[in-house]
């Protein structure tokens, strides 16, 4: 029997890691300890570009902008996934769902946007330094992140609606760790065919488009490398874009892994695993990738913790 509308759902129950409850404590452990080196990490980058103005340049504003989507990803998901861990209370409202999925999906639309921009940067910063300072004004840069955001936000509120209008009939346990699409579609007891066709559009304009400017770039970006006469020129030119094509693999890799994959081979537990790579793999990873071996960026966070030392 179908029930009428969504009204009659109050909440969802998160399954989280409950099927195998002996390392329930151990995750706690480990998805805290991650989360405490993401927010560290991010910070770090984002505090350190905000208070040294000779790296106010496009490069380190996109860069700023990923630690931004970075932190506020794993704190739309991690806090109520530890909380879950600790106390084992696994119930989530129905607006909490759907804020959470909503968010989920914003961040995740808005870092493939960012991230196209960045390839262009790189590419408009190799293939045509010349003009690098007038196509990559800080309007221009401005422009571009707020494109990356409102289309972001944009697509995941479309997405919001309609499931938000399905009909919760079913058991209401969601199997994941979060309030993620497809869970939630598994759930409905009405037609899914606009959402999913809603999915299949925006997956085709969003990510598919995001992925091949980006290779697009990357092809015109190696190519002139290439042309370069000296391997020392080559050399610094790569490691102009090194970081960023690091971050690209990382998170198009994990995304193939997720959701490029052969109806039966589906797994749940695989699928719990592929969603934490593409969760915190990303947020881990890149304040490391872009900062490791940047002198630029060392220079400016030993300048700051000797101005804050000096206080002492």
């Amino acid at each position: 029997m179908a029930c009428s509308n969504h009204e009659n759902v109050s909440g969802f129950i998160i399954q989280g890691f409950s099927d195998i409850p002996k390392f329930r404590i151990s995750f706690f452990v480990l998805f805290l300890g991650i989360y405490l080196i993401i927010l560290l990490g991010n910070l770090i980058v984002f505090l350190v570009i905000s208070y040294s103005p000779h790296l106010h340049t496009p490069m380190y504003i996109f860069l700023q902008n990923l630690s931004i989507i970075d932190l506020s990803s794993t704190s739309n998901i991690l806090p109520n996934l530890l909380h879950i861990l600790l106390t084992q209370q696994n119930s989530i409202s129905f607006l909490g769902c759907m804020t959470q999925m909503l968010y989920f999906v914003f961040l995740a639309n808005s870092e493939y946007f960012l991230l196209t921009a960045m390839a262009y940067d790189r590419y408009v910063a190799i293939c045509d330094p010349l003009h690098y300072i007038a196509r990559t004004s800080r309007r221009h840069c401005a422009w571009l992140i707020t494109a990356a955001f409102t289309v972001g936000f944009g697509g995941a509120v479309s997405l919001m609606v309609l499931i938000s209008k399905l009909s919760y009939c079913a058991s209401h346990l969601i199997n994941h760790f979060f309030c993620d699409i497809i869970p939630l579609l598994k759930l409905s007891c009405s037609s899914t065919f606009y959402v999913e066709l809603l999915i299949y559009f925006e997956g085709i304009l969003l990510g598919f488009n995001s992925f091949f400017l980006t290779l697009t770039s990357y092809i015109f970006i190696i190519s002139a490398i290439l042309k370069i006469q000296s391997s020392e020129g080559r050399q610094k030119a790569f490691s102009t874009c090194a970081s960023h094509l690091t971050c690209v693999i990382t998170l198009y890799g994990t995304v193939i892994c997720l959701y490029m994959r052969p109806a039966a081979s589906y797994s749940i537990k695989r699928d719990k695993f592929f969603s934490l790579l593409y969760i915190l793999l990303g947020p881990v990873l890149n304040p490391l990738i872009y900062t490791l071996k940047n002198k630029e960026f060392h220079y400016s966070l030993n300048k700051i913790r000797q101005r804050y030392l000096s206080f002492f």
